[in-house]
């Protein structure tokens, strides 16, 4: 029997080529991660990991970074990787469970222009073969991995990178099978972190780690080619209770951008809060709601929201990312959220902590969940005049199924610009847009 990373690396190899739906996703995705790299740039949990490496950013390496200067291609990958989810505002990939986006464009920025010039076309190409990665290893061990307490993006993004950036790199079908086999090795991220500038660093870690195993690989070091699927092996160790394998999975003829894609965040905050956040304003725009009208909301979640959403009481931004309460108060009183609401001052706003305690959250069991991907979440708001309005989401705002237009992903990316006190009026975005054109990825990249 094949032992199935070479089966993964062997389908991957076969698609040589990609739709045009494919590659304006890629592109988009791409856009908005670079968006959000600039917005968190400043963060504290990015200016930490250049601190701790200071000396070592601006001696050597010529690998671009969002803070500035230049790097050698693995603390390249941490800084920008760290940068890209420290506000919890890029992309989230649900075959992965992952952000997936957070861990591949650093880790491809990290190795385009290794000894050549790098095109935009191949660069999300290779983008591409990495999310397909993420999801075909995603397929076997998730929701069960994730329900577990693992973070995807530090797991399966890390294992599902390394091909993208094997691809970058030239590798072949046994280099980019080797690359995932050795990622496996270095995969690890628990979701106990979350709340905490360690939740960011952990899509940092991953794009390092993916850059890493892939060089690894190139440069003649192995792993076991069975590792996913062996006693011992990553299914065995990380699959949760209820993990399915990988017996059923086939990569579908269109690419997974294409049947599945992305969720485009529209709230800088935890992906397990928008579809109650938008079912919320939902309810709000339909019936003009005020915070004065209301005695009560109820959310009911997936069992991992409620495990994730820990912070009843947040005592910072960062905690407040990961309160249900906070975050369905703020967007109902303020018609909807941005990213001055997680700065410090914002957190004691007397209106929105009389409204969070009129807030409760409960999840569905494990028995209602079994054997469902994904079920919807549902707001219940009772009103002071008894009237009780209900509402369920089973798609956030971003999704595939409810994407953001043109205009609403310019304008997210202008927000992120300006947050990051960078000058939107050099028509950025536009030459983004040319990103499948151009001749070198040096083009598209800002000067910091």
């Amino acid at each position: 029997m094949t032992s199935l990373l070479p089966e993964i690396a062997r389908r991957l190899s076969l698609r040589t080529t990609f739709s045009e739906i494919a590659m304006e996703r890629a592109r988009d995705a791409v856009i908005d991660t670079l968006g959000c790299m600039i917005a968190g740039a400043s963060d504290p949990a990015v200016q930490a990991v250049a601190g701790a490496f200071g000396g070592e950013l601006s001696a050597s390496g010529n690998h671009w970074l969002v803070i500035g200067g230049a790097a050698p291609s693995s603390l390249a990958a941490l800084v920008n990787g760290t940068a890209a989810h420290a506000l919890d505002f890029d992309d989230n990939f649900h075959p992965a469970r992952a952000h997936a986006s957070a861990v591949l464009v650093p880790a491809l920025l990290a190795v385009a222009g290794a000894g050549h010039a790098t095109s935009g076309r191949r660069f999300l190409e290779a983008y591409l073969t990495g999310l397909e990665a993420q999801a075909a290893v995603g397929f076997g061990v998730n929701p069960s991995h994730y329900n577990r307490g693992w973070h995807g993006t530090s797991t399966v993004g890390t294992i599902g990178a390394a091909a993208g950036v094997a691809r970058l790199l030239g590798a072949g079908i046994e280099q980019t099978a080797q690359a995932m086999s050795l990622a496996t090795s270095i995969a690890c991220g628990p979701k106990g972190q979350f709340g905490t500038p360690a939740k960011p660093l952990h899509a940092g870690i991953a794009a390092r780690n993916a850059v890493e195993a892939a060089r690894l690989a190139l440069a003649g070091s192995a792993g076991r080619l069975d590792i996913l699927e062996r006693p011992q092996g990553f299914l065995d160790l990380f699959g949760g209770d209820e993990p399915r394998g990988w017996a059923d999975w086939h990569p579908e003829d269109a690419h997974v951008i294409e049947t599945r894609g992305l969720v485009t965040k529209r709230h800088p905050c935890c992906a397990s809060t928008h579809r109650a956040i938008d079912a919320l304003l939902d309810l709000k725009h339909e019936h003009n709601l005020t915070a004065a009208d209301i005695v009560r909301i109820e959310t009911k979640v997936g069992l991992s929201a409620i495990r994730n959403l820990v912070y009843r009481e947040p005592e910072n931004g960062m905690q407040a990312r990961f309160s249900m309460h906070y975050c369905l108060a703020t967007a109902l009183v303020n018609d909807g959220l941005s990213l001055k609401d997680f700065e410090p001052s914002a957190l004691h706003r007397p209106q929105i902590q009389a409204l969070m305690s009129r807030i409760e959250m409960t999840s569905y069991t494990a028995e209602e969940e079994r054997g469902h991907e994904r079920l919807p979440h549902h707001v219940t708001v009772t009103l002071k005049d008894g009237t009780v309005l209900r509402h369920a989401r089973l798609h956030a705002k971003g999704s595939r199924e409810d994407a953001l237009d043109a205009d609403q992903r310019r304008r997210k990316f202008a927000d992120c610009l300006e947050w990051g006190g960078y000058d939107a009026d050099d028509h950025l975005y536009d030459r983004l847009l040319a990103l499948p054109s151009l001749s070198s990825m040096n083009e598209a990249l800002p000067s910091m």
